[in-house]
């Protein structure tokens, strides 16, 4: 499975972006989608995380009430609508993507993510 992302890009803290994440090689729907990011000298951190048919999303704490995650399995896209962006978001935004069920009961595991993308870098300023 090769996972492309896109959107990232330069923005001005309290606006919005949105991120796409392309997925081709196997059927889309298999899959739970998630997104993490890691800010420079930071580990890795799990964003969001959306489930095979959308029917359940989970998201990590600092971004609940301003981030969405979505999937469109007829376009094989996961995204990631970012509002009201802090300097904090700053970082390099990567889609993963697990085959696994156990993904949903643990989705900041990120060993239990098969696929992952190159990352789009996202810079808030303030």
């Amino acid at each position: 499975v090769q996972l492309v992302e896109s959107g990232g890009g330069l923005v001005q803290a309290g606006n919005s972006v949105t991120l796409s994440c392309a997925a081709s090689g196997r059927p889309f729907s298999e899959f739970t989608m998630a997104w993490f990011r890691q800010a420079p000298g930071i580990e890795r951190e799990f964003v969001a995380v959306i489930s095979r048919t959308s029917g359940v999303t989970y998201y990590t704490e600092s971004v609940r009430g301003r981030f969405t995650i979505s999937r469109d399995n007829d376009k094989n896209t996961v995204y990631l609508q970012m509002n009201s962006l802090k300097a904090d978001d700053t970082g390099v935004y990567y889609c993963a993507a697990s085959a696994r069920t156990a993904a949903l009961l643990r989705p900041r595991a990120s060993d239990l993510y098969d696929y992952w993308g190159q990352g789009t870098q996202v810079t808030v300023s303030s």
